[in-house]
């Protein structure tokens, strides 16, 4: 399923990373596996590594296992933006409040030289989404201080910081004119103007809605009635103009990109990526439009079938650049970087993909400032990488290989980089040129043992190398035997990765005492097209065959007390909760959150209707026997382990309904089992309050079941 961009939810004095060990954990070999000069020193690296592994964790008094008290105070740092001149890094710090119940953010800038920081701005509200003037003297950024989300400014040099836009509905996203006079920024409106409802309303309103097609609600909003349109916001006057007043959300609000707006050169032409097929719910033809600043002039640039996304123009002007993906009705294909020489010409020449050949996705992308080079966010085994692609040569190289760097920004050499990176250790920080230039969490962090991941890998479905982590308890003694909690991740095109989990975090699971796996089993990311591929028609055989691999792999290493063993997931993750509950009792327990019970009623209730007929193979009207062949619902006869539900009001991607189903369903076995429901949440818990509730609920339970301890 598409995740909404831009979420971002980290501390190293050091450039080295934390040291992992890698442990291939398996009774025979894969044709997959790279094979060694001598078998002999592969089984001895391995036994070397396990038993380095295995020493005592020594921990210094001060340092304790992290609860949820520290969790909830650590700071989020976000969004970062280097100044035209190289000179500072504008940035997001964000800072959940439980008295506030919502997570308070300021900009802060960092000198890149000294690494100096200081907060600019603060009063009612938040503030976020930094963005530099093409001179580098002002800071825009979105803030709610007054009129909800509008853009405001604040010279860098010194001054109070000015409200410009007032747009009805709020603004996001902004995006500069080059030659600042401007802000181009997104806002929902009112479409149409005059709707059924408002007719028969008259004069007594109410809160009916009446829609005629799809896409009436996204993720956790409703869309029926209202579309998000491009603003042209003048910085002298505040007067915000539709650009772009046509019966289409621009930019597109499904299968988007990490930024679906870009400026060119000129000042007057705008790109973007739009969706504009009558239907939108059952197909991702996303494509790049070209517009003039004043609305005239529309143009599409690019046809393929499937989604194109994330436009930018390279600084002289000479490219546009953009994502794309191949297949037409499948969110998770590979996401090429493309090429389009000459694009605001009549002329302009073919795509040109500048990563053929390659077997990965980018992410996202900068442009160098000299305009022969890209830097590309590439998911890879687990890590986010940054890649350098020359021009015109499309020479690849990795430049940052360790844990998960995303939001690249590129000094003025083309070589100096600035990024945000954390691990499963760290939260997010700021890096520039390889190092920490942000230490907001260093103090907080200091107090907290937080082991490192453990890459472990077996041969899985189809004779592939499967791989995952493995996460050890703080104190970790290996003469003892731990309990055992397996996450499942979501998507299903995803992928667990070593970073800091905003909600599945792995330190805040291995603090209570187990031992934590994971396995980035066949359709998940970073490990090949074809690997993605595999699951699509397959939800309950490949994965639940790695799964069980996985789990043999786990539950003999020594320390793992296979008699006492947990499972939890969410999305496609809580899918796979309720088809394990149904074909295997080794598992103790099991949690599942706003997971897929019946796939034929999640097919007539989510809102984008590709998903389910791509990975179903069509629509439960034409393909029913795959919707039954791989639905948990069937195999409730069979279920016999206890089972915590949670399941959000405002989930529109897995109904609530869904979660109502598998609850009635284990009620009715007679299994142990529990609801957890939030009505002011969507797909996730981001509420702090909320946060606060669904981690005291599912660690009890788990703790219940996997320890003994008594019901709360």
């Amino acid at each position: 399923m598409s995740l909404p961009r831009g979420t971002c939810i980290a501390t190293r004095k050091e450039m080295s990373p934390p040291s992992r060990s890698c442990l291939m954990i398996s009774s025979e070999r894969s044709s997959h596996i790279p094979s060694t000069e001598n078998p002999m020193r592969f089984v001895f690296a391995v036994l070397v590594t396990l038993q380095l592994s295995n020493i005592p964790t020594v921990v210094s008094a001060q340092r304790r296992a992290i609860k949820f008290e520290d969790y909830i105070a650590l700071k989020s740092v976000s969004d970062p933006q280097l100044s035209p001149d190289g000179k500072w890094v504008a940035y997001t710090v964000s800072i959940p409040s439980l008295e506030d119940n919502r997570n308070v953010s300021r900009v802060w800038v960092a000198d890149a030289r000294t690494g100096k920081t200081r907060q600019v701005t603060d009063g009612p509200g938040s503030d976020r989404q930094p963005r530099w003037s093409p001179d580098g003297k002002t800071l825009a950024f979105i803030s709610t201080r007054e009129s909800g989300a509008q853009v405001w400014v604040l010279p860098i040099a010194g001054g109070d910081a000015r409200k410009v836009s007032g747009l009805a509905d709020g603004a996001s996203d902004p995006v500069w004119l080059p030659d600042g006079s401007g802000l181009i920024v997104t806002s929902d409106i009112k479409w149409p103007v005059n709707q059924e409802i408002d007719q028969r309303n008259g004069a007594y309103p109410t809160e009916a809605r009446i829609w005629t097609g799809f896409m009436w609600r996204h993720w956790d909003d409703f869309r029926a009635g209202k579309r998000q349109h491009l603003f042209r916001v003048d910085l002298r006057t505040g007067k915000g103009t539709d650009v772009t007043p046509i019966d289409h959300d621009v930019p597109t609000i499904a299968t988007s990109g990490d930024g679906d707006v870009a400026v060119a050169l000129d000042a007057r032409t705008i790109a973007f990526a739009m969706h504009r097929d009558s239907t939108v719910a059952d197909n991702t033809n996303v494509d790049i439009y070209l517009i003039q600043s004043d609305g005239s002039e529309m143009r599409q640039i690019t046809t393929s079938t499937g989604a194109d996304n994330t436009p930018r123009f390279s600084p002289d002007g000479r490219y546009m650049s953009y994502l794309s993906m191949e297949r037409a009705g499948f969110e998770a294909d590979r996401l090429r970087l493309m090429l389009i020489e000459n694009p605001l010409g009549r002329s302009a020449r073919t795509p040109v993909e500048a990563t053929a050949g390659w077997n990965l996705s980018v992410g996202s992308y900068s442009w160098c400032p000299n305009s022969k080079c890209i830097y590309a966010v590439v998911e890879e085994r687990g890590r986010d990488k940054i890649y350098r692609v020359d021009l015109p040569s499309f020479r690849r190289s990795v430049v940052v290989s360790d844990g998960v760097n995303t939001a690249v920004q590129v000094g003025l050499d083309n070589r100096t980089l600035v990024y945000l990176h954390q691990t499963n250790s760290q939260p997010a920080e700021v890096w520039l040129g390889g190092k920490a230039l942000t230490h907001h969490n260093d103090s907080a962090l200091a107090a907290l043992e937080l082991p490192p991941l453990e890459e472990f890998g077996f041969v899985g479905a189809l004779g592939d190398s499967v791989f995952g982590w493995l996460q050890k308890p703080p104190g970790f003694d290996p003469t003892k035997k731990y309990p055992l909690l397996y996450l499942i991740h979501g998507g299903p095109q995803g992928a667990w990765t070593d970073s800091w989990g905003p909600r599945w975090n792995n330190q805040m699971f291995a603090a209570r005492g187990f031992v934590v796996a994971e396995v980035n089993f066949h359709g998940s990311t970073g490990y090949g097209q074809k690997f993605t591929d595999a699951i699509s028609q397959h939800w309950g055989d490949y994965p639940f065959d790695d799964l069980m691999k996985g789990v043999d792999a786990v539950a003999r290493l020594p320390y793992v007390d296979s008699t006492r063993m947990g499972a939890a997931g969410a999305s496609y993750g809580g899918y796979m909760i309720y088809w394990i509950a149904g074909h295997t009792n080794r598992f103790k327990v099991l949690v599942a959150h706003d997971g897929v019970f019946n796939t034929t009623s999640m097919a007539g209730s989510t809102e984008e209707l590709w998903f389910t007929d791509w990975e179903f193979g069509g629509s439960p009207y034409h393909n029913r026997d795959l919707y039954e062949k791989w639905s948990p619902l069937n195999h409730v006869s069979d279920w016999k382990t206890p089972l915590l539900v949670v399941h959000s009001q405002l989930d529109y991607r897995v109904d609530l309904s869904e979660g109502y189903q598998a609850f009635t369903a284990a009620k009715r076995m007679g299994i142990d089992s529990k609801f957890l429901n939030f009505p002011d949440e969507g797909h996730w818990v981001l509420r702090p309050r909320n946060r606060r509730i669904w981690w005291g609920t599912v660690l009890d339970w788990l703790e219940v079941h996997l320890n003994e301890r008594p019901h709360p």
